[in-house]
């Protein structure tokens, strides 16, 4: 029997890749003017840009029960088996969430046997571990090789994100409104990671070519074998650095590929355009 995968629009693949890789998608949802809307599939990054360069400020929400409570007891009744690779737990409630809803649905049906795998991740970084995980159930792996080669990636993923203006930041309770001020009046870039699933400051550099001959620094200081890896860039309406910091990448490691993709409406609602994120390895599987 086919084993079941599934993935959260935080993982900022786009809805082409769920269609051709047979991966169902749980959107995390939306708001903005008192509307709701589904991540990936009705409303695109792009709106969102427009509406936070308006000056008003999104809000966004977890993926459905509901909809888990759909998919999960139709797998219950049909005795499928699946792994749901899921968004960070420290930034989203979506995978306790999904936990619960499994707990309920298993009352009813014990031998169900689905995998909710916190990666701890975020936005390609989360996509990366995804796209292997599709790679490998395209290839007849079975459970247990896909649950280790997600829980491997998960654990060594580097993230770094900078962010084009503090202050989207700071709307969000991510930093100070005093450092999103001073910062603006002084050029200011914050290079963040995610440590443990959580968001968190790295440095503060003056200047965006500064900034990004600091992260090829810190992908040397961090990273393993980064010439035979896919390296992950993600952004937010913002092309053209996303391929500057692409060069920078090939030219001073050469890796196996670099994958670029848009960072996604939820993601993006709270990080703001100009967000860079740049996702590798710290470690190789053996």
């Amino acid at each position: 029997m086919a084993l079941r995968l599934f993935a959260d629009s935080a993982c900022d693949l786009p809805l082409a890749f769920y269609e051709e890789n047979n991966v169902g998608l749980f959107p995390l949802k939306v708001h903005v003017d008192d509307q709701e809307y589904e991540d990936l599939r009705d409303i695109s990054p792009q709106t969102i840009y427009s509406v936070i360069r308006s000056g008003k400020v999104p809000k966004t929400s977890q993926a459905s029960p509901l909809g888990f409570e759909k998919t999960f007891t139709e797998m219950a009744e049909k005795k499928e088996d699946g792994i749901y690779i899921a968004f960070s737990s420290e930034l989203s409630g979506t995978y306790q969430t999904a936990v619960m809803i499994l707990g309920q649905v298993k009352e009813s049906y014990p031998d169900f046997n689905l995998t909710i795998v916190d990666t701890k991740c975020a936005s390609l970084g989360y996509g990366l571990v995804v796209k292997e995980a599709a790679k490998l159930a395209a290839s007849g792996a079975s459970k247990e090789e896909i649950l280790k080669a997600v829980e491997f990636r998960s654990r060594h993923m580097e993230s770094l994100f900078t962010v084009e203006d503090l202050d989207y930041l700071a709307k969000g309770g991510r930093v100070s409104k005093a450092s999103a001020f001073l910062g603006g009046l002084l050029n200011i870039k914050p290079l963040l990671n995610v440590e443990d699933g959580k968001l968190v400051p790295l440095e503060k550099i003056r200047g965006k070519k500064k900034l990004l001959r600091r992260v090829v620094e810190v992908m040397k200081e961090r990273g393993n074998n980064l010439g035979s890896q896919v390296i992950g860039i993600s952004h937010a309406d913002d092309r053209e650095t996303a391929e500057e910091m692409k060069q920078l990448i090939v030219s001073e490691f050469s890796p196996r590929d670099v994958y670029i993709t848009e960072i996604g409406a939820v993601i993006g609602a709270h990080t703001g355009p100009g967000t860079i994120a740049i996702f590798f390895l710290n470690e190789l599987p053996k």
